[in-house]
């Protein structure tokens, strides 16, 4: 049986960045949160001082109104992230 023969294609299709953004309101103010399945470097949550290591799925987060500052940007593990009003950092390194 012959092979069919496709067009191809002149914009190749998108794949997905593996990052989700979303806003969200709180006591603690209104932050932008990014989910991110990883990145290649080494980051330290400020939730539990902890690092989070290359390829850990994690979030980012920034105040809404600093439209992303990269000073203000934070990685945090998940589970941090949506327990930070019942758990305060020990230590502040930022």
């Amino acid at each position: 049986m012959p092979r069919r023969n496709r067009a191809k294609r002149d914009d190749p299709r998108p794949r997905p960045s593996g990052t989700f953004q979303r806003g969200e309101e709180g006591p603690d103010g209104d932050w932008n949160v990014r989910s991110v399945t990883g990145s290649a470097k080494t980051y330290r949550c400020p939730g539990c001082d902890h690092e989070i290591g290359p390829g850990v799925p994690h979030v980012v987060a920034w105040p809404t109104d600093d439209y992303g500052n990269v000073e203000d940007r934070r990685h945090w593990h998940k589970a941090c992230w949506q327990a930070r009003l019942r758990r305060r950092p020990t230590s502040k390194r930022w």
